[in-house]
């Protein structure tokens, strides 16, 4: 009897000490973004401050922003590795693990950052996009708009006519944003954020697609002067996490997580587009000049996108689905 109530006390134990240390385990999120002082930072800043208080300091979160763990093509295979928690880029760079996402990127699907805003925030439309990536054990655990899509040059774009002959960055390989410059005889180039400046610079490329924070940030402004708003273009961020990683924490710390992550996409809103009105000025201020294409001139390149989209979608029924759901989300929010 007594060598039973022995083995019974030392379970009861073990179970108390396994238990306390299961409870005091202390996890790592690392989240990595290409940007500073942008709207993705602000999201990850909100995020960090609502994961380490809900959770106590069970979940640290460490925010590297401006690519200190690497350009984007590495941090994107480094959260499908585990190695990294989350990367917040472009979703262009999301589509060799995923080509669904390359949906999100079809020109004129979202009339304005509000209007984008609005239903990427769709519960259907956020249950949809929880999918994207599934079978390659990452996901998006929010995406939100970044900015209105200009295309900051040397040389000014005013006309279709202008884009002929110029080498241009594209955020990501998606062939919505490539194929529709070839068609209007640019020569598009996939670069990541981090590599823009320096080819700028060098007159590598003659221009590149990016928002206003992004100028405003890297300071396009020392080297290029023209800003062409893209027909109808936005940039759209996600931050990719690992799902392995999210399992790991455990029902209570999961659920936690992704709570805040929603608190945290909602101080985003109230700061997204107002902020991309400041930086907008200050690209002014700063001398940069802001064109915008005619009404004909738009139309010539919404054309060659749709042209792009219609040859796109017929060769992967999935990828239909996506964007048809959101045409009808878009409509029902205009």
């Amino acid at each position: 009897m007594t060598a039973i109530r022995y083995c019974a006390a030392l379970l009861a134990a073990v179970t108390v000490i396994c238990a306390t240390g299961a409870h005091a385990q202390q996890f790592t999120m690392k989240l990595s973004s290409p940007t500073i002082n942008d709207s993705s930072f602000e999201y990850m800043k909100a995020f960090k401050a609502g994961v380490e208080e809900r959770t106590k300091g069970r979940v640290k979160v460490e925010i590297y922003p401006g690519n200190q763990l690497g350009q984007i093509p590495t941090t994107v295979e480094g959260v499908a590795l585990g190695t990294i928690e989350m990367t917040a880029p472009a979703i262009g760079f999301f589509i060799g693990l995923e080509p669904r996402f390359q949906t999100l990127e079809a020109t004129g699907l979202f009339d304005s950052m509000a209007h984008g805003i609005k239903v990427l925030a769709d519960p259907d439309i956020r249950k949809r996009l929880s999918t994207f990536g599934d079978t390659k054990g990452v996901e998006p655990l929010f995406t939100i708009v970044h900015g209105e899509l200009q295309l900051a040059s040397a040389k000014p774009i005013r006309t279709v006519a202008d884009f002929k002959g110029q080498k241009l960055r594209v955020p990501g390989a998606a062939p919505l944003q490539s194929e529709p410059f070839k068609r209007i005889g640019a020569s598009p180039v996939s670069m990541p954020l981090g590599e823009v400046v320096p080819a700028l610079q060098n007159k590598v490329i003659d221009g590149a697609a990016v928002t206003y924070p992004v100028m405003l940030g890297f300071k396009y402004q020392d080297v290029v002067k023209n800003a062409t708003r893209i027909p109808g273009g936005l940039t759209i961020v996600s931050g990719l996490v690992n799902r392995r990683f999210m399992k790991s924490l455990g029902p209570e710390l999961e659920a936690i997580v992704r709570e805040e992550s929603l608190n945290a996409e909602a101080k985003y809103v109230d700061f997204g587009i107002p902020d991309h009105e400041r930086v907008r000025a200050a690209w002014s201020k700063a001398g940069g000049e802001s064109h915008v294409l005619s009404a004909d001139d738009a139309r010539k390149y919404q054309d060659a996108v749709d042209a792009v989209l219609a040859g796109i979608l017929a060769a992967n029924p999935k990828m239909k689905e996506d964007y048809e759901a959101l045409v009808a989300t878009a409509k029902k929010y205009r």
